[in-house]
């Protein structure tokens, strides 16, 4: 991406890493064995039942607006960079498609967040099933990233119309639910893509303030995340530690991750 960020090591995030992406850990089942003069006793170990973690409480009902969007003027749909809260809460986005990581639904899951995922349609095709099931397992909310991933600056009005307004045409297909969040392709958009993206029913724009790259947490000012930071990390091949790292400097910095769409509905 292109917004320029400062990177921060996420020192206490990296090192914990690991204990995310270790997999289900399995009791040894030893015998006890006991001896007297005369016999031989052996004890059966008692099975163990595991407890499944509890889902983190959410601070309020997922799903229940909280905040409205900015509105329209002059047929552009308006720019959202942070989120005006003073509430502890942080929000997770995550971009492109390009790798579906085959853990995500666990992780996510036992995060307790919500992210609003903004795909690109070319990456979706062939995998709608994965992400349905994104979609589907806590009403995560998928928004519009263009067909293509295109410069769309370069590009004129209706080119840039037809990116985004595709997009949208294909995940209500595919998901049945048309995107009414936007986030243009490397952070980069001109008034045309304000005015396309307005046209094909998309409330704005939504930027970042921080992002994971390589499992660290980079910021655009200051060195941990604040209430209304909104987080841009990528389905890559890094995707479970950029997640974790997330989670944990969300977890170092008091925020509790919550869903954007909540805010600008």
């Amino acid at each position: 991406m292109r917004a320029g960020l400062v990177a921060v090591a996420a020192v206490a995030a990296v090192s914990l890493l690991a204990a995310c992406q270790a997999g289900t850990e399995q009791d040894a089942a030893g015998m006890a064995v006991g001896t007297t003069s005369s016999t031989a006793t052996t004890t059966t170990p008692t099975p163990t039942t595991t407890t499944k973690a509890p889902e983190p409480a959410q601070p309020y009902p997922f799903g229940q607006p909280q905040a409205t969007a900015p509105a329209i003027v002059g047929g552009k749909a308006p720019v959202v960079r942070r989120i005006d809260t003073t509430k502890p809460y942080v929000f997770i986005t995550i971009d492109d498609g390009a790798v579906p990581e085959p853990h995500a639904l666990d992780l996510i899951k036992q995060s307790g967040a919500r992210p609003t995922l903004f795909l690109n349609n070319r990456y979706v095709k062939g995998h709608e099933a994965y992400f349905k099931a994104l979609q589907d397992q806590d009403d995560l909310v998928i928004g519009n990233h263009t067909v293509n991933h295109p410069d769309l600056v370069k590009m004129p009005y209706a080119a840039q119309k037809k990116e985004i307004c595709d997009d949208s045409d294909d995940f209500a297909k595919a998901f049945g639910k048309r995107p009414t969040l936007f986030r243009p392709p490397f952070g980069d958009f001109n008034a045309d893509t304000q005015r396309a993206a307005a046209d094909c029913g998309l409330k704005a724009l939504v930027m970042w303030t921080a992002a994971v790259n390589d499992g660290v947490v980079q910021f655009q000012a200051g060195a941990k995340l604040k209430p209304g930071d909104i987080v841009l990390m990528h389905f890559r091949k890094t995707f479970v530690q950029d997640y974790t790292a997330f989670v944990n400097q969300a977890k170092k910095d008091g925020l509790i991750p919550v869903p954007l769409p909540d805010f600008l509905a």
